[in-house]
């Protein structure tokens, strides 16, 4: 082999080792790039999953069949007024189950009460605290197949009073097939008393204040 013909072969391997090289930063770099398309698209479809929850519940508002507002409300109704859709209030929980809570009477706005179980306990972290509520279930509401899932959870936190009702809000849930749940702020609503006197609405038991702030869910109903 003469020495044109080993500089020749020296030169393209060394150009094939360089191409190898580029190649494989480029595909490193394409891999996080996808990973980050995941994530935005995940967060979005959460954020519209929200932005449809309002929507839907300011239909139930307009809509005079299903709306706990009195006519003299309603006719002017616009839309309910909603803290800025924020992810950061989406929390999975570590979720306890409680089979052996027996049921028990909890306190309404009226003279009535209602009958609930503790169904479990959700553990999680949110605006670097740890915090922990209780999610109950209605026994009344177990003969009703659309209701044969649903979890209660009525929580009280450091906006009652100020931007959110005094009286807290509450989160509709589903029993989960895991040990985890996922609680979405972003969703919580004002009881229907808070608009109409007529309602008999269950209040939140001092062990579901959370000594936090939650901006997210549904803010207080001023009477114009």
């Amino acid at each position: 082999m003469n020495s044109t013909t080993f500089t020749t072969r020296f030169i393209s391997m060394k150009y094939r080792l360089l191409l190898i090289i580029i190649l494989v930063i480029a595909c490193g770099r394409g891999k996080k790039y996808h990973d980050k398309k995941e994530h935005i698209s995940e967060r979005s479809l959460t954020a519209q999953e929200i932005i449809d929850f309002q929507a839907d519940l300011n239909t139930t508002f307009k809509n005079p069949k299903t709306s706990p507002l009195p006519d003299r409300y309603r006719k002017d109704f616009e839309g309910l007024n909603f803290f800025d859709v924020d992810t950061t209030y989406v929390v999975k929980a570590r979720f306890e189950r409680t089979p052996d809570a027996v049921p028990f009477l909890l306190a309404t706005t009226t003279d009535e009460k209602t009958e609930e179980v503790l169904y479990g306990i959700a553990h999680f972290e949110l605006n670097g605290k740890e915090h922990q509520l209780e999610i109950y279930q209605t026994p009344s509401l177990l003969s009703q197949e659309k209701y044969k899932d649903y979890l209660f959870l009525p929580f009280l936190d450091e906006t009652n009073g100020l931007e959110t009702y005094g009286g807290g809000r509450y989160i509709d849930l589903t029993i989960p097939k895991e040990d985890t749940i996922l609680i979405d702020f972003n969703k919580a609503y004002n009881p229907y008393c808070v608009y109409n006197k007529k309602y008999s609405c269950p209040l939140v038991p001092r062990q579901n204040y959370l000594r936090t702030r939650i901006e997210a869910g549904v803010k207080d109903f001023i009477k114009d």
